[in-house]
């Protein structure tokens, strides 16, 4: 049987055309006031998924 994709995952994740997964960072939904506005535009980029949970992501997302 096919595996499904893991819904969760599907919508915290992002799959480039070349492959790599891409994330959102974290801490950068409320106390917004406290962070730098330098910090917060980093944080709006999005960044690649580390080598070792790759694999595992991949599983989830069924690609």
């Amino acid at each position: 049987m096919k595996q499904k994709t893991t819904k969760t995952a599907s919508k915290r994740f992002k799959v480039t055309a070349t492959g790599k997964l891409l994330r959102g960072h974290a801490y950068s939904s409320h106390n917004k006031n406290k962070k730098s506005k330098s910090r917060l535009r980093r944080q709006k980029e999005p960044v690649a998924i580390e080598k070792g949970m790759k694999k595992k992501m991949k599983r989830l997302l069924g690609a």
